[in-house]
């Protein structure tokens, strides 16, 4: 069997639909074939980006139509980096979220399995489509699914959480649409190379206008403030599972359809200040909003958006460091925040509610997991010798070499008011007097297993973070070289 990139998305996508025939069979097959698919997804991924390392880019052309009718998938350094991450991710929490509610009724681990799949699948779809109207498809696989698991387990907040994002999602589809539509009109093509090679020609007046709807679309989508109010609702009325998803892997997808259209499609100048300067407002009134916060997920969500802040800027920046320091951020993000969703949701299991007041003294019950919750913490800040220390080292790096002083100061200041909550929720877990009966709900082999490795890549990569250099300024590379990518693209034929 020949492997290719379709089948990141017909794998899970054909499981998903076979679940509900294969339970018949065996009843854990909703929990088991998942697993089976996305691991079988960082096969994929695995042999993609070797194969790529030895002969290049991948551009596969589905059912045998060439551009501008028909829709290609592309592998290169940059969408491999990112499909894999989201692949092993993806999988890691599967692992994690194995039974990990064991009074889900067989119909309730059903569907949650099915959309699960369906929104990595869809992100992986995002991240690797060359075509922008099978993006904004993919979009809408993601969307359907995470609309619904936010609702998942239908209580009043979380239907609300799960409306608003269906409401704050429509308007993304419709402002998505209308600048397809635009593109379309004016270059004849919807394959994203071919849209770059003729966008010189296009007048700057539509040029504008449709990056304006793109902006605002896939703003939404990449959690960019004054978009982003739906994040920290579907962030902690989802399932806790979902929830480290939606940080490791809807918002990688995300951010990604925004840099994508903003570096490869168009070439309207200032567009990297604008970057710039909303990522840095999306990290300052995040951080800000997630120090105020009571409830410990909704203080998670606060702070994966201004992580996802702190990306844009370095994209804004737009430097091959920066780009470098962006990349390996997404990548700690992923890693660390499922880290800390994965813990703080045995922490919400074990106590009366979702507030950080009830963690006083949870480490005697839970020493583990209140282990991992603390070294996610200290990664995320920036500690060193932890892996997320050097992602936001080289960003501010990339800002001193182009003398942005305030970002700096900005930076720097955030990474204070981080350290604030942060700290001041591990205070309460070790140094809190304990309150409440020995903890009920012990984590799971496999949870652990889970968060382990998660923990070890923490570790690992941030003593040894050559391990994964050579990778992220790959992918770095990839994305800056737009000429190879519309030369290499327009000229591969299957």
């Amino acid at each position: 069997m020949v492997i290719t990139p379709v089948h990141y998305i017909v794998a899970p996508l054909i499981a998903a639909f076979a679940i509900p025939l294969l339970i018949k069979i065996h009843k854990d097959a909703a929990r088991i074939v998942p697993g089976i698919v996305l691991f079988y997804n960082v096969i994929v991924s695995l042999f993609l980006m070797n194969h790529i390392a030895e002969h290049g880019m991948i551009s596969e052309t589905l059912a045998g139509w060439q551009a501008p009718w028909g829709i290609n998938l592309v592998v290169t350094p940059f969408t491999g980096f990112l499909a894999t991450m989201v692949s092993i991710l993806g999988f890691i929490i599967w692992l994690y979220g194995y039974r990990f509610k064991r009074t889900l009724k067989g119909g309730e681990v059903k569907y949650y399995e099915i959309l699960q799949m369906m929104m990595i699948a869809g992100s992986i779809g995002i991240i690797i489509t060359g075509d922008i109207f099978n993006m904004f498809v993919f979009i809408e696989i993601v969307g359907i699914s995470a609309f619904s698991l936010t609702a998942f387990y239908r209580s009043r907040d979380g239907a609300e959480a799960g409306f608003k994002y269906l409401l704050i999602g429509g308007f993304a589809s419709a402002f998505l649409l209308l600048g397809i539509l635009i593109i379309y009109t004016q270059t004849g093509t919807l394959n994203m190379a071919q849209i770059a090679e003729r966008m010189p020609d296009v007048p700057q007046q539509m040029k504008i206008v449709a990056l304006i709807f793109f902006l605002v679309a896939l703003g939404i989508e990449a959690e960019m403030f004054p978009l982003n109010g739906w994040a920290p609702d579907a962030y902690s009325q989802a399932p806790s599972p979902t929830s480290a998803t939606f940080a490791a892997v809807v918002s990688v997808a995300g951010v990604y359809a925004l840099i994508r259209v903003v570096f490869t499609m168009f070439d309207v100048e200032g567009v990297n200040n604008y970057l710039m300067v909303m990522g840095f407002v999306t990290m300052l009134i995040a951080e800000i909003a997630a120090i105020s916060q009571k409830d410990l997920k909704r203080m998670l969500a606060y702070s994966s958006v201004g992580q996802v802040g702190l990306v844009l800027i370095a994209f804004g920046i737009g430097s091959n460091l920066a780009v470098f320091g962006a990349l390996f951020l997404m990548l700690n993000h992923g890693v660390i925040k499922s880290l800390l969703f994965m813990a703080g949701s045995y922490f919400i299991y074990n106590t009366d509610d979702k507030k950080i007041k009830s963690l006083n003294g949870i480490y005697k019950k839970l020493p583990i997991v209140s282990f991992f919750f603390a070294l996610g913490a200290l990664a995320i800040i920036g500690f060193p010798p932890f892996s997320g220390f050097w992602s936001k080292f080289y960003i501010l790096i990339s800002a001193a070499d182009e003398k942005y002083v305030f970002l700096i100061i900005g930076i720097l200041l955030v990474t204070i008011i981080e350290l604030t909550y942060y700290l001041r929720v591990v205070g309460r877990i070790y140094f809190a007097k304990q309150e409440g009966e020995p903890a009920s709900h012990k984590p799971s082999i496999n949870a652990l297993v889970a968060m382990s490795s998660l923990a070890l890549f923490i570790i690992v990569i941030g003593v040894y973070p050559d391990l994964i250099m050579p990778h992220i300024q790959s992918a770095a590379d990839a994305l800056l070289d737009k000429s190879n990518y519309i030369q290499q693209i327009l000229s591969i034929k299957n």
